[in-house]
């Protein structure tokens, strides 16, 4: 059975989730920041005729993400999806495909990644230029999306700025940068930031500024604040080059997400 979620089902929906803490940040983040009533946020359950919970299905803006055990009720969140003229499709490697076969149509460009985790204990930062590294604010969120739309791989999003201003006023998300002579060269940033766990994603450098070790400055430096605080981080990655980075600063492979754009 399923039907939608509300605050009297959280320690339920909690307690599911944190099977896999790391593969569901998203949702957990998700829920502990905008709850179960807001108008760009949904939550499904899938219960067993005895009540336990099986499945969960997130709505965030258009991007749904699904999550549950072998038996949940893959016709029943489609049949949700659907409705959704816009929806875009997201999440861990093994679910997606449950419903990839039973969702008709074109999905839009798939983009199948790795996801890895990195822990304080597993952290090898070791930079001696972090200084340089600052933490954006909201007056920089412009100058974040220019950078990132001058970058060939990243792929805009039309509530881009809407989602980061309401995320980094809630603390839910954090972008650090670098500039040379005035001008934003690089920067990451955070998302789906949880009382556990972030998301790092917005890896990008500017094409004349590569090769220079900016990203990686940033990278440490956001990474060396978000683990002090006791969080662990996860990112994707289906470069090998750059999976031969985030390595080398202690990220491990822990799986593989599936996204449609």
């Amino acid at each position: 059975m399923i039907r939608k979620l509300t605050a009297s089902d959280n320690v339920q929906v909690m307690e599911f989730l944190m099977d896999e803490p790391s593969l569901n940040l998203f949702i957990i983040g998700d829920i502990e920041s905008f709850g179960y009533d807001s108008d760009f946020q949904e939550l499904w359950g899938d219960f067993t005729l005895t009540g336990n919970l099986r499945g969960v299905l997130l709505r965030y803006y258009h991007t749904f993400i699904p999550y549950g055990k072998e038996d949940f009720d893959v016709l029943g969140f489609v049949d949700i999806i659907k409705k959704d003229p816009e929806f875009k499709l997201s999440g861990i490697e093994k679910i997606v495909e449950k419903l990839e076969d039973a969702i008709e149509g074109n999905l839009g460009r798939k983009q199948v990644t790795y996801f890895c985790e990195c822990t304080k204990e597993q952290f090898n930062g070791e930079s001696s230029e972090l200084f340089a590294v600052k933490k954006a604010g909201i007056d920089d969120i412009d100058r974040i999306l220019e950078l990132r739309a001058g970058i060939q791989e990243f792929v805009p999003n039309p509530h881009g700025k809407e989602m980061m201003v309401k995320a980094m006023e809630i603390g839910k998300a954090r972008t650090y940068f670098i500039e040379v002579n005035g001008e934003m060269v690089a920067s990451v940033s955070t998302t789906a930031e949880n009382s556990i766990s972030a998301m790092i994603v917005g890896v990008c450098t500017s094409e004349k500024h590569r090769k220079k070790g900016y990203a990686s400055q940033v990278m440490e430096k956001l990474m060396a604040d978000v683990l002090e605080e006791g969080k662990s981080l996860c990112l994707f990655y289906d470069n090998p080059e750059a999976g031969r980075i985030y390595k080398r600063l202690g990220f491990k492979d822990i799986g593989r997400w599936t996204m449609y754009r």
